[in-house]
């Protein structure tokens, strides 16, 4: 029991690790020898937990995103907040994030997705559920805001949790790119009007 455990804990800090050094230096400027030392991991032991550094990847994605689908999960079902109000405090949060950190960080879609989707099938599949989860999320929280006369009811809610997840990502992307938090405040502006 104490090795399950013990290769538990390993595999989970490799994975930690990993998307600490992939928020820096992307996933291809990560080398294993980097990962392993950093991690204070042996280097024979990672083929013990992963078969790729693809493997490794796909894992790692996996794990952000269960991750990050449940804190969401948490901000959207809070209750002293109208479902409008959650909505527009997940932007809001990424502004505020940008304005005080000078980045966009600790997100792996932004980092990743042009970076893995044209070398790897699986990453690409990993990051395509991930964001196909935020959306579901996004598209309930809708649906719970028409609900509660919060949000009109204009939109189908999946197609406008599609457009406002594409809407944060595009944002967060060229503030990226810009270095600048002027594509998130406007996109923040813009989702204000269309809810």
């Amino acid at each position: 029991m104490a090795m399950k455990t013990h290769d538990t804990d390993t595999r989970e800090h490799l994975l930690a690790t990993g998307e600490q050094l992939c928020l820096q230096r992307g996933f291809t400027g990560m080398g294993l020898s980097e990962l392993l030392k950093t991690a204070g991991v042996p280097k024979g032991s990672f083929y013990h937990y992963f078969r790729s550094k693809e493997a490794f990847g796909v894992a790692m994605l996996e794990r952000h995103y269960a991750h990050y689908h449940e804190r969401l999960r948490q901000h959207f079902d809070r209750a002293d907040r109208t479902c409008r109000e959650k909505i527009l405090d997940w932007y809001q949060e990424t502004l505020r994030q940008y304005c005080h950190q000078g980045t966009i960080s600790g997100c792996l879609t932004v980092k990743l997705s042009a970076e893995v989707c044209d070398l790897s099938e699986d990453m690409r599949s990993a990051l395509d559920k991930g964001a196909a989860q935020v959306i579901a999320l996004l598209a309930q929280t809708l649906e719970r805001g028409m609900a509660e006369k919060s949000l009109n009811g204009a939109n189908d809610a999946q197609t406008q949790a599609q457009v406002l997840y594409v809407l944060w990502l595009g944002a967060s992307l060229q503030a990226k790119i810009s270095r600048s938090g002027v594509p998130l405040e406007s996109t923040l502006k813009h989702v204000e009007q269309i809810l």
